[in-house]
C-alpha cells in the first residue's frame, strides 16, 4: 500500500507544487486548506505523514503542529514544517512545537522527496515496533488466561484430596496412617491457598477484583493471624511479639484478603529467620504528612540485599536462593497488589543491626477519633 501524505496549506498552489515534486514516488496526497480542516480529516483517517505550511491565517501551522503532538492517537505522524521563514527563532519554534523536520520555500524537489522518504522509514519502524508490542501483549494475554484458567481447574482436584482425606481420618486409622493422611492435608492445604492467591491475582491484574470491604478491628485481626503462627515459631524457637495500638482501630478493608497479606509478611519472617531470634510485628498510626496506618513486620534474618529490594516484589522474583527454604516467588507480588488494590502501599528496609523490616501502609479515610471500640 503507497503512503498517505496530509498537505496542509491556505493557498492551494503550493499543494499542485509538493503534488508536482512527488509525483513520481507514487504517494497518495490529500489535501487540507486549513489547520481546522487538517484537524477534521485526523479524525477520519490517519497519514503516514504531514507536510504542513507556517504561514497560515487564523490557525497558524505551529499552533496546529503543537495541537497534532498533543495528542495520543495523532502524536506518532511525522510533520515537515514547510516555511518561507528563515530566522533560528522561527525554525526553533517550529522544532518546539514538536516538528520532526522543516523545509523551507521555496520547495527544492530532490531535498523534500529526500526527507520525506527519511521520515517515512521512521514512520514504518514506529509502526512495526507497535504491532511487535500488540502482538506480543496479546500473547501475554493468552498466556495468563491458559494460566488462570488452569489454575482454576485446579480446585476441583484439591477439593477431591481434601475432603477424601478428611473422610480418611474418621475411618479408624492406624497412628502411623493418620500422621501420614495430616501430612497429605497440611499439603493440601498450601496448594489450596496458592491456587486462592494465583486466580486472586489474576483478577486484581484483569482489573476484575472487587474487593468485599467492612469495618475490620485491625488490631483483632492482627492477633487472630499472629496466633496461628505460635506454633511455628515455637518449633523454630523464635520469640514472637506483637506491639499493639492502646485503642483499637477499625479499618474499611477487604478483611480475607488483608489477613492473608499479613500471613505472607508473618510467613516469610519466620521462614528467612534463625532460631533464638525475634520476630515482631508493630501497628503504628502516623498524622504527618497524612493519616495512615502502618503494619510493621520485624525479623532479625539475614536481610535483604539492596539491589534486591524493588524486584522481590515482582512476580516469581525470589531474591537470594536458600538452600532448604521453599521459595515459588509468589507471597510479596501477592501482598503488593493487596495493599495498592486498598490505596497503600508495601515498603521494605533493613532491621537494625540485622534482619528486614515489611512495612504495609494503609490510608486513614477516617479520623482516628472516629474509630469503632471493640
Amino acid at each position: 500500500m503507497n503512503s498517505s501524505l496530509l498537505v496542509v496549506d491556505d493557498d492551494e498552489s503550493g499543494f499542485y507544487v509538493i503534488e508536482a515534486l512527488l509525483f513520481k514516488e507514487g504517494y497518495d496526497l490529500r489535501y487540507a486548506a486549513s489547520g481546522f480542516e487538517a484537524l477534521e480529516q485526523l479524525e477520519l483517517q490517519l497519514p503516514d505523514l504531514i507536510l504542513l505550511d507556517v504561514m497560515m491565517p487564523e490557525f497558524n501551522g505551529i499552533e496546529v503542529c503543537r495541537q497534532i503532538k498533543s495528542h495520543p492517537q495523532h502524536c506518532h505522524i511525522p510533520i515537515i514544517m514547510v516555511t518561507a521563514l528563515d530566522s533560528t527563532d522561527d525554525m526553533v519554534a517550529c522544532l518546539e512545537a514538536g516538528a520532526d523536520d522543516f523545509i523551507s520555500k521555496p520547495v527544492n524537489g530532490l531535498e523534500l522527496q529526500a526527507r520525506v522518504r527519511s521520515l517515512l522509514r521512521v514512520k514504518q519502524q514506529h509502526d512495526r515496533l507497535q504491532e511487535a508490542l500488540k502482538a506480543r501483549e496479546a500473547t501475554l494475554k493468552l498466556r495468563q488466561d491458559m494460566a488462570a484458567m488452569i489454575v482454576h481447574d485446579f480446585r476441583n482436584p484439591l477439593t477431591n484430596i481434601g475432603v477424601n482425606c478428611e473422610l480418611l481420618q474418621e475411618g479408624g486409622l492406624l497412628e502411623k496412617q493418620q500422621k501420614r493422611i495430616s501430612k497429605i492435608l497440611m499439603s493440601w492445604q498450601q496448594l489450596t491457598t496458592l491456587t486462592d492467591d494465583l486466580l486472586i491475582m489474576a483478577k486484581m491484574e484483569s482489573g476484575q477484583l472487587l474487593l468485599n470491604q467492612e469495618s475490620v478491628n485491625i488490631c483483632q485481626l492482627v492477633q487472630q493471624v499472629m496466633s496461628g503462627f505460635e506454633g511455628v515459631a515455637l518449633r523454630k524457637s523464635i520469640e514472637l511479639k506483637f506491639e499493639s495500638l492502646p485503642e483499637p482501630l477499625n479499618l474499611w478493608i477487604d478483611q480475607n484478603l488483608c489477613s492473608r497479606l499479613i500471613e505472607n509478611l508473618l510467613s516469610n519472617a519466620l521462614k528467612f529467620s534463625n532460631s533464638n531470634t525475634c520476630v515482631t510485628l508493630q501497628i503504628h498510626i502516623l498524622s504527618e504528612p497524612r493519616a495512615i496506618l502502618q503494619i510493621r513486620v520485624l525479623d532479625q534474618g539475614r536481610g535483604i540485599d539492596q539491589k534486591l529490594k524493588q524486584c522481590i516484589f515482582e512476580k516469581y522474583e525470589i531474591g537470594q536462593p536458600i538452600q532448604g527454604v521453599s521459595q515459588i516467588g509468589l507471597g510479596l507480588a501477592f501482598c503488593k497488589m493487596v495493599i495498592e488494590a486498598h490505596g497503600g502501599r508495601l515498603l521494605v528496609e533493613d532491621n537494625q543491626p540485622k534482619g528486614s523490616i515489611f512495612t504495609v501502609e494503609f490510608p486513614l479515610k477516617v479520623p482516628v477519633a472516629a474509630s469503632a471500640r471493640a
